[in-house]
């Protein structure tokens, strides 16, 4: 497998464990944001994104300040 191939391959599978440890986990957020992980995006520009219920956006995953565990 080429090296590209081989560094995507890696990046898919971090994207996906983290996907199915953080969907229907509790969090809450640093600015106190609170609810349960709706979706995961692997975004671009600013890495792994979340979006929690009752809370419109996307924030990235570094603003979680805890998981339920």
């Amino acid at each position: 497998m080429s090296p590209v191939k081989l560094r995507a391959s890696r990046i898919l599978s971090e994207y996906g464990e983290a996907h199915s440890e953080l969907i229907g986990k509790a969090v809450v957020l640093s600015d106190g944001k609170a609810g349960t992980v709706e979706n995961v995006w692997l975004d671009e520009l600013h890495g792994l994104r979340i979006s929690i219920t009752g809370h419109d956006g996307r924030w990235p995953v570094s603003t979680i300040k805890f998981v339920e565990s």
